[in-house]
Order: C-alpha cells, then structure tokens, then sequence
C-alpha cells in the first residue's frame, strides 16, 4: 500500500501543468480572498488564445483579476458574488456576471443553479500525517 506521501509526490506539478485540465466551456472556481490562487489564474491567462467561454467563479477577487480585461472576453467570463475593484468596469460593461447572494448560500449555488468542472484553491503543506489546511476561505 503507497504512503500519503507516495501518493502526493505522484500528484504534484507544476502550474502550468495544473491548468492543462481546463477545457473550453468549463466553469471553475476560484477559493476567495486570501485563498484565491496567486499563480493559476496567470496560468490560466497564458492560454486565452486557445480557451473560449471558459467561465470563473469567485466571491471577490483579492488579485488583479486580469482575466476581467476586454482583451479576454471570448476566453474568460468572470462571476463574482461580491463587485470588487478589479471586476466592476466588467460587470458594467457586460464582461462578467455579479450574482447577489450570501455567503452561506454558495453552497448550494454550487449544488444546483452553478455545477462546477474544477476549483482552485489553495491549501497548507501536508503536516507528518499527511493533513493539509484548507484555511479559513474555502
């Protein structure tokens, strides 16, 4: 039987290798604020030219969110459940989609109205047992 770290070290890879499994038309989530992913979106970024509708879900983005910028609109679509700074001019300009809700019925969003392909967030190092933290933004 493979030891948790066996089986970790097989599943490591580098960020541009992780984004590799996002197709056209997937809807991804991002963890939100200081869980938001700091190198997979720019990752992500790098492959517009080959990537349509591929739709990000995040609460609010704490980054630049650069994939709200006109010159990605076939790529990327931004949905934001909180109108933060870098996503506003996309919403205003029909880049991006702001959904009203609260907290505590993201869930359920996810559930139902909102399936998700794949998310992104971040987590601690494994500790000696193998667990990792997941923070206080998932």
């Amino acid at each position: 039987m493979k030891s948790w770290r066996d089986h970790y070290q097989a599943r490591i890879s580098t960020a541009a290798d992780a984004v590799q499994i996002v197709k056209s038309g997937d809807r991804i989530v991002f963890s939100h604020a200081c869980g938001e992913p700091r190198v997979l979106p720019g990752e992500l970024i790098k492959r517009a030219e080959e990537l349509r509708n591929v739709e990000i879900v995040h609460m609010v983005p704490m980054g630049d969110a650069l994939y709200c910028q006109p010159g990605y609109a076939l790529s990327f679509r931004h949905v934001a459940f909180f109108a933060g700074k870098p996503t506003r001019e996309a919403i205003w300009e029909n880049r991006a989609d702001y959904i009203p809700c609260l907290f505590s019925q993201v869930p359920s969003l996810f559930e139902s109205t909102l399936p998700i392909d794949i998310a992104m967030i971040t987590v601690s190092p494994p500790d000696d047992s193998g667990f990792c933290s997941l923070g206080v933004s998932v």
